[in-house]
């Protein structure tokens, strides 16, 4: 009895101490560690190979390109990082004869950007660079039975760092051209840089030829030409495009054109690594804020504090609401605040809900399984936390996504595409059909709002109120804008040729045949509803679904007829929208990204007088007469820009939605101590159950001890 008292004194103390569910070790406890998750295990690390939204959740923390985004400021806006201040375009003409800034487009043959760097940055730590007493490389040169024993990179011992150069960034963009590497955007970089596509034919003839660039051969790119890229010295070098580009300025602020030491390209080439995973596609080596140091894509990530971080300080200003919102406590101050940054992958969406809860996770999305018990809508639309997320200090933060979800119809399907009236009123019968706003509210729990064409909000182009409205689509009203009636899409229905969703000749059925890469029980749900808007007038629609590299094959030969896909800005411009409908980027005759193979001479000669101007009346009265062109031609089924909407905890500071910045961590700020106090408090275990089943044995046990004690007496008596 005395033993099992001690025991249940014991267990009721510990419910006063640590959480028992706790998943992290107790050496984190009260540490300025930031917790997040993620649920695709990135493909890509290496820059010029990354471009999906899952992997630039790292690399964009990791690698610094000369330019980045303004934090704050909305539009957004560019401001350098490594680059001492953003480069202005220098144009030229055929002979090389320097233009003046007022030229007309169609003039410039070229536009010089030089991009001068500051001095004194380093790289992170790393194995590469280490060097023995004779200056020479430590690593370089790896025997068989070396590597044998090197299994992770922390298995290299030694580390050392260099200065960043103007040389690393050249190098970086002529690796763009690596034949073995296949960059996502080397096909549109050739068109802009000069020299690149020459590069790339080149080295694959070289390769193909079996000169170099074996599987285990390291490609020296420091004495490949690229006769666009130049090194001036130390700190700068200059970028020369075809044409009229401004856009590509805003590319200077993606990992494409991070900084690569040759160091840590030859170190990681060489024969063996590949097999054990030591790529520079598994150990990131950049400048920026934070470093990789532990790379297990199927459980855990992490990132630490990089030790060499060149210093940046906090924004001091920014919209009119960041100062209401607490956005502009930390102004001035040193980055990065986070020591460390620890993702664990989560499959699931209930397990990851449940930890953010538990204060376990910082900050977390809402899916719809959670969105009645997180957020709740009221009368006017407006969208507020519910009483138990403000019981805990959940903090909302909403934006609309610069995003466009879209059908698009192939316009080389004979039934479906073309240019006649009767192909024209076919596809705004259908599109007028789906109704957008329903979707929204039931797919998206409310989150997105209707497209009215390609441009998504906070796209310069896009226009709000009676302006910004689609006529084809909708009508207005007192209250606004009001998709257009049933009835009025089956009178285009008719007049397209198929009254009553029959052929005016023939009488035969008017089939729509959908691609989809969608499965399981929600897509189902989806594909009913997708269904009955097609009945409203009477169309039969086939929904083909199959998986996404069949489905890409399929929209790459043209044998589709409608499909779903979306877009994500690469950058805050209105041509990286519009390019997606531009004809020369046609995905059957060009393989580009516009998959509705649409061609419109008007449209194209319009987006290429938009795309070459900057921003301001001219380039907005283009962009209308472009949006009247596709509103009458209706290519897409103009589908929705999605809102993002997004928790954090109150311990979490400095949070602001950004689709196209993605170096934040940086900063955010977390109170490490008021996290630990509320876990403890959220967590605190429960052992009164346990406490009551232990008295529960005791009871029943005690009448058969009680029996047993009283025989053990008699017998000694």
């Amino acid at each position: 009895m005395r033993h099992l008292s001690i025991l249940l004194l014991t267990m009721l103390l510990m419910a006063c101490g640590t959480a028992w569910n706790d998943p992290y070790p107790a050496a984190e406890r009260g540490r300025n560690v930031l917790y997040s998750a993620f649920t695709d295990r990135p493909k890509h690390l290496d820059p010029v190979q990354s471009y999906s939204s899952d992997e630039i959740t790292f690399t964009a923390q990791i690698y610094e390109p000369p330019l980045q985004y303004h934090y704050l400021r909305r539009p957004y806006e560019l401001i350098p990082a490594t680059a001492a201040a953003v480069p202005q375009p220098r144009y030229l003409d055929a002979a090389g004869k320097t233009l003046p800034q007022t030229a007309a487009a169609a003039r410039i043959a070229y536009t010089d950007y030089v991009i001068e760097i500051k001095p004194g940055i380093r790289f992170q730590p790393h194995p590469a660079f280490a060097r023995n007493a004779a200056g020479h490389p430590v690593y370089h040169d790896l025997q068989p039975a070396e590597l044998a024993q090197k299994h992770v990179l922390a298995d290299f011992t030694q580390r050392d760092s260099r200065e960043l150069t103007a040389a690393d960034y050249v190098y970086g963009i002529k690796r763009l051209a690596h034949p073995r590497l296949h960059s996502p955007i080397l096909g549109l970089m050739s068109e802009y840089i000069v020299g690149l596509g020459d590069l790339a034919q080149h080295l694959q003839k070289s390769a193909l030829a079996g000169r170099r660039d074996s599987a285990d051969d390291w490609l020296d790119l420091r004495n490949e030409i690229l006769a666009g890229v130049e090194v001036l010295d130390r700190y700068s070098y200059r970028i020369r495009i075809k044409g009229k580009y401004p856009q590509f300025l805003y590319w200077l602020s993606m990992p494409f054109f991070a900084p690569m030491p040759w160091e840590a390209d030859k170190f990681h080439s060489q024969p063996g690594m590949a097999e054990k995973n030591l790529t520079l596609d598994w150990y990131p080596v950049g400048t920026g804020p934070y470093m990789l140091t532990e790379n297990n894509p199927n459980a855990r990530m992490v990132l630490e504090r990089n030790p060499n971080f060149r210093g940046e300080t906090y924004p001091c200003d920014g919209e009119e609401e960041d100062r209401q919102d607490g956005l502009l406590e930390d102004c001035g101050k040193p980055l990065p605040f986070i020591d460390k940054v620890v993702f664990t992958r989560e499959k699931e969406q209930i397990p990851y809900w449940n930890k953010f809860l538990q204060g376990y996770y910082d900050a977390s999305g809402i899916s719809s399984d959670s969105f009645d018990q997180a957020v709740q809508i009221g009368s006017g639309g407006d969208v507020s936390l519910t009483a138990d997320m403000r019981a805990q200090g959940i903090r909302l933060t909403t934006s609309v996504a610069t995003t466009s979800f879209y059908m698009g119809y192939n316009m080389l399907d004979p039934l479906v595409g073309g240019n006649t009236e009767q192909a024209r009123k076919l596809r705004q019968a259908i599109s007028i059909a789906i109704d957008q706003e329903e979707f929204i509210s039931i797919f998206q729990n409310g989150r997105g709002i209707a497209a009215q064409g390609p441009i998504p909000p906070g796209i310069f182009g896009y226009r709000t109120g009676r302006e910004g409205v689609n006529p084809v689509m909708y009508d207005w009203t007192p209250e606004g804008p009001r998709r257009k009636s049933v009835a009025q899409a089956r009178q285009l229905l008719a007049a397209a040729g198929w009254p009553a969703g029959r052929h005016a000749l023939t009488g035969e059925p008017l089939v729509i045949h959908l691609d989809t890469t969608a499965t399981g029980v929600g897509a189902k749900t989806r594909i009913d509803w997708l269904n009955k808007q097609f009945q409203k007038i009477d169309v039969q629609l086939v929904v083909r679904s199959t998986d996404y590299n069949r489905f890409q094959e399929k929209v790459r030969k043209g044998a589709v007829q409608l499909f779903y896909l979306g877009w994500n800005a690469d950058y805050p411009d209105p041509e990286n929208f519009l390019f997606l409908l531009y004809g020369p980027q046609g995905k059957v005759k060009h393989n580009g990204e516009n998959a509705a193979n649409y061609a419109s001479a008007e449209f194209d000669r319009l987006f290429e007088q938009m795309r070459a101007m900057e921003n301001g009346p001219r380039r907005q009265a283009l962009i209308n007469r472009m949006m009247v062109i596709l509103q009458e031609d209706t290519p897409w089924v103009w589908g929705f820009h999605p809102k993002d909407y997004s928790l954090h905890h109150v311990w979490l500071m400095n949070r602001k939605p950004s689709k196209v910045g993605n170096n934040t961590l940086k900063y955010q700020r977390v109170d490490a101590s008021m996290r630990q106090t509320l876990r403890d408090r959220w967590n605190r275990p429960i052992v009164w159950p346990l406490g009551l089943l232990v008295v529960v044995l005791v009871l029943a046990a005690l009448p058969a001890i009680l029996s047993h004690r009283r025989r053990e007496t008699a017998t000694a008596r």
